[in-house]
């Protein structure tokens, strides 16, 4: 069974890879029952039918040889095929005597076309080919016009549209749960490029994030430590330990952040939660041990009731770079203040600074990125981009500019549920 299964499928690809063999051997069939059928008589006797009592005359068999080998091109020329059919078998209908089934081929060929047309050329060509074959065997037929063989050929034209007509549907049908699957499949592709995508950018933002923070408290400090290693050696070592600390800091951070490009499944992939405002004042103090005064603002009901898992994230990431941001351009008498409010169904952050930045240095990274004029390649700074983003991604809105008297503003809007908008800075 699974042999003849196998050559079964291997004879249908065949037969799908050429096509003009297999209407070859249905012509080759359709003569074959033609001739067949030409020496039946449907009324050779009183009992039934008789076979042999008659014989087709040379024009009749001439017919149907030209009508069968016709049907060789049924699939090229469809309408050719059936203008032609139908041509032979009116003239054998007229001239016949005794007429052989020569409709028959005109059957296939009809057939045929309402397969590889649409419904209304179907309902036209039908039409008139089962009414001009009928009408032409009722005029000119040996028998009476309500003969079962002109009936005959009304139901086999009939049957021959309605059946190509099924077809044409089936295969549409087909074609098209085909296309939707395709399209589905298409779908969910483009959807796991996005997904990477996302995920990319944003292990590409945390990366910024941790190093922009540490590397800046790991430079200041070490420039403190480089001024007063002579003079002060116990505030060198004091600044040093600083160092130290900043950098076991962003070490374990960077592991965390990298361990997420681990595969799925890996036993070594990083269980750490992600930073959050919980530790909001180990974050402060690592800036207030290099020197920046950080005051915070949070009400007491932000311990008993925490932020959505991607705000308190997203809080955690603009506080910490615009803090590493006043570190580096406020100078070194600037005073920072970090606010998160709870407002309704959103959260607030606000980090503002009294800092006199020098020409084309801003709280958000460069002067093209907080001019927004520019863009944060004006001055190859990514911070405020990254903030931005982050804001975005929960549909939230950032705000970060100059301060009316000195000094500068970072302001972010983050919502529980994430809504369709946009982030601007101004």
């Amino acid at each position: 069974m699974t042999a003849l299964g196998t050559g079964c499928a291997r004879s249908r690809c065949w037969l799908r890879a050429h096509p003009l063999a297999l209407d070859a051997a249905l012509a080759l069939a359709v003569l074959v029952m033609i001739v067949a059928g030409s020496f039946a008589d449907p009324h050779g006797s009183p009992n039934g039918p008789t076979f042999g009592t008659r014989v087709p005359g040379a024009r009749s068999v001439v017919l149907m040889v030209l009508g069968s080998a016709a049907l060789v091109l049924r699939r090229r020329r469809p309408m050719g095929v059936l203008a032609f059919t139908g041509v032979v078998t009116l003239v054998e209908l007229v001239a016949g005597d005794p007429p052989a089934p020569v409709a028959m081929s005109a059957v296939i060929a009809l057939y045929t076309v309402a397969s590889r047309t649409d419904r209304p050329t179907t309902w036209c060509v039908g039409l008139l080919t089962m009414t001009g074959l009928t009408a032409a065997a009722m005029c000119f037929g040996s028998g009476p016009w309500y003969s079962q063989e002109n009936l005959g050929i009304f139901a086999w034209t009939g049957i021959g549209a309605t059946a190509g007509d099924a077809v044409r549907s089936r295969r549409a049908f087909v074609d098209a749960i085909r296309e939707r699957a395709e399209r589905a499949e298409r779908t969910r592709e483009e959807e796991a490029r996005r997904r990477v995508a996302e995920e990319r950018l944003r292990i590409a933002r945390d990366l910024h994030d941790v190093v922009a923070h540490h590397i800046a408290l790991v430079n200041v400090q070490a420039g403190v430590a480089a001024h007063v290693m002579d003079k002060r050696p116990d505030q060198a070592k004091e600044a040093l330990a600083h160092v130290r600390e900043a950098s076991r800091s962003a070490l374990n951070e960077l592991r965390a952040t990298v361990g997420l490009l681990r595969q799925s499944g890996d036993p070594e992939a990083p269980t750490e939660p992600a930073p959050g405002l919980a530790v909001l004042d180990q974050l402060l103090d690592t800036f207030r041990h290099a020197g920046l005064p950080v005051e915070v603002a949070r009400p007491d009901n932000e311990v008993a009731a925490p932020l959505p898992a991607a705000v308190d994230l997203a809080a955690y990431r603009i506080i910490q770079e615009s803090l590493t941001n006043v570190q580096k351009h406020a100078g070194p008498h600037a005073k920072a203040e970090v606010s998160v409010v709870r407002v309704g169904s959103s959260a607030e952050v606000t980090v503002i600074d009294n800092g006199a930045r020098t020409a084309g240095k801003a709280a958000g990274g460069t002067a093209g990125e907080t001019a927004g004029a520019e863009g944060p390649e004006a001055g190859g700074g990514h911070g405020l981009t990254g903030m931005r983003e982050r804001v975005t991604a929960l549909g939230g809105t950032l705000t970060a500019g100059p301060r009316y008297g000195g000094g500068f503003r970072v302001h972010a809007i983050l919502p529980f549920t994430a809504r369709t908008g946009t982030g601007e800075d101004t």
